[in-house]
């Protein structure tokens, strides 16, 4: 290790959701910046294994399954943008865990369409956000008071508008997970 470098997330556990057509950067940056202060961020998909490629043909690989999930282990969980959500909202499971992870008060981020999954988890009632602009009608009308700033942090949820928000989310996120 380099001399002076801390690993404050060891011992963590972080999900990132995955399905096609993910926003690379909205996916990579945020695990690799979790991944950095030392926690283990895994993928987990629809099925165990299966290699989910991103709008810009960046793959990630399931290492579980959805069904695999269960909330007790988890620490925080990353929800990338991009048209994935409108996929991830539909599985049973996803939702169940997102619930969860609120109910127990961990850290959730979401970025950009990622408020989908959120939304069909219906958490948002009373909650301020923030989502990539196309969503704030949807984010409005699940209950949520949508901000439009770079990174809105309300409680547990984290939550980032775009690709050029991502330094600010990535370090909201870390520090959500850090404080936990």
């Amino acid at each position: 290790m380099w001399e002076g470098f801390q690993v404050s997330l060891q011992g963590k556990n972080v999900i990132c959701l995955l399905d096609n057509d993910f926003e690379d950067l909205e996916l990579w940056y945020p695990v690799y910046r979790v991944r950095e202060e030392g926690a283990t961020v895994l993928f987990a998909g629809p099925e165990k294994g299966k290699k989910h490629i991103g709008k810009y043909g960046v793959p990630a690989v399931a290492d579980l399954s959805f069904d695999e999930l269960d909330s007790k282990s988890i620490d925080g969980l990353l929800v990338p943008g991009g048209w994935a959500p409108d996929m991830l909202r539909r599985y049973p499971k996803v939702l169940q865990i997102v619930r969860e992870l609120d109910a127990d008060h961990k850290p959730i981020g979401q970025i950009c369409h990622a408020g989908w999954v959120l939304i069909s988890a219906k958490i948002l009632n009373g909650r301020k956000v923030t989502s990539t602009p196309g969503i704030r009608d949807d984010m409005e009308n699940a209950g949520a008071t949508w901000l439009d700033e770079a990174v809105v942090v309300d409680g547990n949820l984290i939550s980032a508008r775009r690709p050029p928000d991502l330094p600010p989310y990535g370090k909201a996120f870390v520090d959500a997970l850090r404080a936990r």
